[in-house]
């Protein structure tokens, strides 16, 4: 029987060797037929500590490693984005900055 193997966003990485990963899923309403996006947090074994949060990686099932450790990230699909503390994409607030300063020299 093949391992089951998840999609998801690291987001917390503040742990030795163990990373969270958040799981987002699409249900449907049995009865309104509406659908709706789940969330699930896994804690995912990373032996080197090389993934870093935000990344997008997928997981798979393994061994219990812990009480709540059950599965290992076994490659990452994207790399982070950078986010500053206001929530703002640094690519964002880097173009922000140059258009600001090009109104400053044109005035």
């Amino acid at each position: 029987m093949p391992k089951k193997q998840l999609k998801g966003i690291i987001i917390s990485d503040k742990m030795q060797k163990t990373v969270v990963v958040e799981v987002e899923n699409i249900k449907e309403h049995p009865k309104y037929k509406r659908r709706f996006k789940t969330h699930k947090k896994y804690k995912a074994h990373d032996e080197g500590n090389i993934y870093k949060t935000g990344d997008v990686v997928m997981i798979e099932e393994c061994r219990p490693i812990s009480k709540d450790k059950k599965w290992r990230v076994i490659s990452k699909l994207a790399e982070s984005k950078i986010i500053s503390e206001e929530g703002i994409e640094e690519t964002d607030l880097i173009r922000e900055i140059s258009e600001k300063s090009e109104e400053k020299e044109n005035n």
